[in-house]
């Protein structure tokens, strides 16, 4: 009996043994997992294990100095480049490595490696569109730059000296969530930032849509829903602009688009994305400085999307933000001057259709000759074990994305993929001497290498100068070329020249003495090139200019207010309209005198806004419901015409006429159905959750990359919303703010993330701004040649060569 038992038990152990080490599915081994010498209870941090000790390591030429404030932003103190970059590398890797590891696999469409067979169509797109081939190309140029390049290995260095030293218990929490661990890091992983953001900021386009939208409402109608220009634009570059050079001249060829419908496209980035940036000139500010702010609103993530550093040697004073991964400043600050960026809406992708020879796509017709195709087969690797392989053809225009094997409509399409960021790009070399530059002339010189994706730069110096510059490569395109579908065997239809950089939109020290951007229109009419976007702003710009119009001896504390102001245009613009029209058995509610008694801010605590936005969504909805009986491919109008329809169209307009009823419906029975809809909808999540403010109904998350709720922060009790200027949504809003004042005496500067330096969830410090982030507290940077005395150094720590 003795030895059945101990069989018994033996085979219960070697059982438990075996499953609790292999995976079952998507499930991580949990012995490794729950292990208490290596699994997850080694990523716990106590306030005492997060102290800083000094450090050796491989390759330091000189000591190195780090000085850690409350924010636990480093501050390192190299007497070189090289020490400078090996010293961030390694920091940045300690607080952020699985992060760097996963934008990484963003990038290269690797994410099904370690997610699973869920993640194997975001995979297929992101090498499709080309993302990876994209970072290869900016690696080729910049190892042009010695410097550039010298700097980058030594940051990759540091990184990999970081991994190097970890054992399996201080891996992060992720890794051992995936079962999986970290790769070497390499010089061409520190490229990602360029294709990350080229994908987030300049890979949206509608030219499908469009041609969709075309072909079934006609030309006059299409123009009435998507017009180009509507309104007051406010435009980036004030109408006051005088372009004083003669343009490349380009006339529209005589051409039809082709005739096809496409009913299903690629994935679009989140049409968000975007951000503010505003500069004053000394003559309104109350110190007689320039003063600068910015703020990039994107996707609202945990760990954040930036990381925080001051960058100190021989050759550079530096500080702001840049994505982990990459070691140039990408927003920030030096001893001279500041700057900052927001998304530059134009039209940076075209679409191709390809004509084939025959099924075997190894030829297609341009300019009535057979061209040979090229190709690359895309292995990717699935969690547990299995291998998808992707075939990718590839014409001088550029990757063929939609063909029989893709979103091809059964073989009925193909699309080749026309991007300016696929071009070969020195952006890397443009912000590394931005990060170096000392006055407007190295400024510009610096955004000469500057290729995108387009962006907004906002520049402000000690010296007093103010300017907003556009830069990028962009072609000079006539008149709606790349708006719709065009043909690939066409040469008339191919891109010929590029918009010189002298010829670039830019305005510097403007006679009302301030620049602002607000990812609106860049500018009017007068401008000589063809300038066209799908998406564009036309509310946060106009909040920003009318409140910059009005302010005098602006100070720091006003700009912060400005980067958090909720009032909420949309409604000032429409809901009096949406009063006007509602029956009198609607106008002695509760919720018609909440409404009719708003301010139009919308404040956390207050209900009014969740009223608003409710009964707008409904309405919205209502009007636009033929859109949804479509199959193809189709936008809806903007919210902004949508406005512009109902307080100045024809109240009979088509679309005010539900398709799923009999009766004819006017814009007066839309409004009193859709609120009563809203009041119905309200009354039901009153029932539920009892709780009507703002903040409680918007739900601002910032979700960890995994979308894992305890690594995540809910209910974030913040204002604002989307085409507010404090853009915080449900999970996309302001991903970092900073304020600037360039005294010649000294640069001082303000900021504040929605998260934290580290990425570790275990850590006490992990997602501790969120809550001055959402009350707009702000704090102060601590920046210098040398700070060693300073009360904001909490700690610090030497870095000697092993």
């Amino acid at each position: 009996m003795k030895i059945v038992r101990f069989i018994f038990f033996l085979l219960i152990t070697i059982v438990l043994t075996y499953s609790l080490n292999r995976n079952f599915n998507s499930i991580p081994p949990l012995g490794k997992f729950m292990s208490p010498f290596q699994g997850f209870w080694q990523n716990g941090e106590s306030q005492e294990s997060s102290d800083i000790v000094d450090l050796k390591l491989n390759g330091l030429k000189e000591p190195v100095k780090v000085y850690y404030d409350k924010l636990h932003i480093p501050h390192i103190f190299a007497k070189n480049d090289h020490d400078l970059f090996l010293v961030q590398g390694y920091l940045t890797a300690k607080d952020r490595l699985w992060q760097m590891d996963f934008l990484s696999r963003v990038v290269t469409g690797r994410l099904s490696e370690i997610l699973g067979k869920d993640l194997l169509e975001s995979d297929i797109y992101l090498r499709r569109i080309g993302m990876k081939n994209m970072t290869k190309k900016v690696l080729r140029v910049t190892s042009q730059s010695k410097e550039l390049t010298e700097n980058i290995e030594a940051y990759t260095n540091g990184v990999n000296q970081y991994i190097k030293s970890l054992s399996l218990a201080d891996y992060p929490i992720e890794f051992k969530l995936l079962n999986y661990k970290p790769e070497a890091w390499t010089i061409e992983k520190s490229h990602l930032a360029y294709a990350l953001l080229s994908q987030t900021l300049s890979s949206g386009d509608s030219d499908l849509e469009y041609t969709n939208a075309l072909q079934l409402l006609g030309r006059d109608l299409f123009d009435k829903l998507f017009p180009e220009q509507l309104g007051n634009l406010d435009p980036v570059i004030s109408s006051d602009r005088i372009w004083d050079f003669d343009p490349i001249k380009v006339e529209k060829p005589e051409i039809e688009y082709p005739n096809i419908k496409t009913k299903e496209t690629i994935e679009k980035p989140d049409p968000l994305n975007g951000s503010n940036n505003f500069a004053v000139a000394p003559s309104k500010s109350k110190s007689g400085h320039v003063l600068l702010a910015n703020e990039p609103d994107l996707s609202l993530t945990l760990p954040s999307i930036w990381h925080a550093s001051h960058l100190h040697s021989n050759q550079r004073n530096v500080m702001g933000v840049t994505v982990p991964g990459t070691p140039v400043i990408l927003i920030g600050f030096n001893d001279s001057i500041a700057w900052g960026v927001t998304n530059s809406p134009r039209d940076q992708v075209d679409w191709y259709t390809i004509t084939f020879k025959n099924d075997q796509r190894e030829e297609y017709l341009y300019n009535g000759q057979w061209f040979k195709t090229s190709k690359e087969i895309e292995e990717i690797q699935i969690a547990n074990g299995e291998t998808y392989y992707d075939t990718i053809l590839y014409t001088h225009h550029g990757p063929l994305v939609y063909d029989r094997n893709y979103k091809g409509d059964h073989e009925k399409v193909n699309y080749a993929m026309r991007w300016i960021a696929h071009l070969p790009s020195t952006t890397f070399m443009a912000m590394n001497d931005v990060n170096k530059s000392n006055n407007y002339s190295d400024f510009t010189d610096a955004l000469k290498q500057f290729q995108g994706p387009p962006q907004n730069f906002i520049f402000g110096s000690c010296q007093g100068d103010i300017a907003m510059w556009l830069p990028g490569k962009f072609p000079v395109k006539w008149e709606e070329q790349g708006k719709f579908l065009m043909d690939g065997s066409d040469p008339k239809q191919e891109w010929n020249s590029f918009i010189p950089f002298d010829h670039m939109m830019y305005q510097k020290n403007p006679s009302r003495g301030f620049v602002s951007s607000a990812n609106q229109h860049q500018v009017d009419s007068l401008y000589p090139y063809y300038v066209y976007d799908h998406h564009y702003e036309y509310n946060r710009n106009r909040r920003i200019n009318d409140r910059l119009r009005l302010m005098e001896e602006v100070s720091p504390k006003d700009l912060m207010k400005l980067q958090n102001d909720n009032f909420n245009l949309t409604a000032y613009d429409v809901l009096p309209t949406l009063l006007d029209y509602l029956d009198s058995s609607s106008s002695t509610l509760k919720t018609v005198e909440i409404l009719k008694d708003w301010d139009y801010f919308n404040e956390p605590n207050t209900t009014a806004p969740t009223y608003f936005q409710v009964w707008w969504d409904i309405l919205y909805q209502e009007i636009w419901d033929e859109f949804d009986t479509m199959k193809i491919a189709i936008n809806k109008p903007n919210t902004y015409v949508t406005t512009s329809l109902i307080k100045n169209g024809d109240s009979t307009f088509r679309f005010f006429d539900k398709v799923n009823t009999t009766e004819v419906e006017d814009i007066k029975s839309l409004i009193n159905e859709s609120f009563r809809l809203a009041s119905d909808s309200l009354q039901n999540w009153n029932n539920q959750h009892g709780d009507l403010t703002w903040a409680h109904f918007k739900n601002t998350t910032i979700s960890h990359y995994l979308k894992l709720k305890p690594f995540s922060e809910s209910e974030v009790k913040i204002g604002g919303y989307k085409s507010i200027v404090n853009a915080a949504a449900k999970g996309h809003g302001p991903s970092w703010r900073m304020v600037v004042e360039l005294d010649p005496e000294g640069v001082k500067a303000w900021g504040i993330y929605p998260g934290s330096q580290t990425g570790n969830p275990g850590s006490p410090y992990y997602g501790h701004m969120i809550s001055d982030w959402a009350e707009g507290v702000y704090t102060p940077l601590l920046f210098g040649n040398d700070i060693s005395k300073s009360k904001q150094v909490i700690s610090q720590q030497t870095i000697t060569s092993k």
